[in-house]
């Protein structure tokens, strides 16, 4: 800061605790208010000089928009929400979803609000409080249904969203997935290699589309290497962990015992571990596992599974530039992608 602004800054008007405004800038550059304004918007007109000088002055103050003043001049929130499930796996899944949408809106307007809420109740509530309060410009979802209700209602109101994961409904709408498709038919191939013949699948709920994405993937592997399924039953990734490991200790100690198990979830596969171990086999050689994880952590415990990394940091930075562009109007269909499967540990060496 210069002189100038240093002799202001003994005069400024900001008493102590009171939040800096563009008021409270413009006297510590000795701008206008205008200026000030179009220059924390990287106003074109405005020189590269000026707005490194003005920033300089907003960071040291702490400067942050006034939300309210904002909607109130412009319609807009600069929030972006993200309803995430508070049961989403716990192994690195939500902070990484959070990080990287952070990384993509540090360098906007926009702020993230999470809203979390739990499956077990109507999905529909965050969605409609936030559509009938206005409180965000933009929104992203997961745990996405062929047939979603909020796709369909966001739709309808027109409130720009990105989805993670697809839908099957006839509406256009940006999302980001992992092709959950070719994870399973990769791992079903990677058993039948090891000469397994008889594959486990932990799959995802049936309500959500990756559990088709699965199933498609499983049941082509298994049909193009000739291998015999052996039934989960009603086990899913979202059965608790405790009643995940109990079966699989079961089902391990059966006649109608698997000799490869797939896992979408890298917390089901702990509790499959566990299972296996406790009714005495021996994994990589009674049975082996392939484990999808959204953290690379399961090697560590367990050298011999198999894994394929799903990045949701990238998920994270697709789906914030995804609805931010479609709040700039970018059209839908422009703004769809899919991450294919990362081997990170093809298992223990030969």
């Amino acid at each position: 800061m210069d002189d100038s602004s240093t002799k202001r800054a003994a005069k400024s008007p900001l008493a102590a605790g009171e939040r800096p405004t563009l008021k409270t800038i413009a006297y510590m550059t000795g701008l206008g208010i205008t200026t000030v304004s179009r220059a924390l918007k990287d106003a074109p007109d405005i020189g590269t000089e000026t707005k490194e000088r003005v920033r300089l002055v907003a960071n040291q103050l702490g400067y942050q928009p006034n939300r309210a003043g904002v909607r109130l001049r412009t319609g807009k929130t600069n929030v972006i929400a993200l309803v995430l499930s508070i049961e989403e796996e716990l192994m690195g899944f939500t902070s990484q979803m959070v990080f990287g949408i952070s990384e993509v809106l540090a360098g906007t307007q926009y702020h993230l609000v999470l809203t979390p809420h739990t499956h077990q109740k109507d999905p529909m509530v965050p969605v409609r409080y936030i559509l009938d309060t206005g409180s965000a410009d933009g929104v992203i979802i997961s745990r996405i249904a062929p047939d979603d209700p909020r796709v369909r209602l966001m739709a309808e109101r027109n409130m720009p969203f990105a989805t993670h994961g697809r839908t099957d409904m006839g509406i256009v709408h940006p999302y980001h997935d992992f092709d959950n498709e070719a994870f399973v038919y990769e791992a079903v191939e990677k058993l039948a290699s090891k000469g397994r013949k008889r594959i486990a699948l932990l799959p995802p709920p049936a309500t959500l589309s990756f559990y088709l994405h699965s199933r498609t993937g499983f049941e082509r592997g298994l049909a193009d290497f000739d291998l015999t399924e052996v039934s989960m039953g009603r086990i899913s990734t979202e059965t608790i962990l405790g009643d995940i490991r109990t079966y699989t200790e079961t089902l391990m100690r059966s006649a109608n015992a698997p000799d490869g198990i797939i896992s979408i979830s890298g917390s089901s596969t702990i509790a499959l571990v566990a299972g296996i171990e406790a009714a005495g086999k021996k994994l990589g050689k009674d049975v082996d596992l392939v484990s999808k994880q959204s953290a690379e952590f399961l090697n560590w415990i367990r050298p011999e599974i198999y894994t394929v990394n799903e990045d949701v940091r990238h998920s994270g930075r697709e789906l914030a530039k995804a609805v931010i562009a479609r709040i700039d109007g970018v059209a839908p269909e422009l703004l769809q992608s899919i991450s294919k499967p990362t081997w990170s540990s093809m298992g223990p060496k030969e």
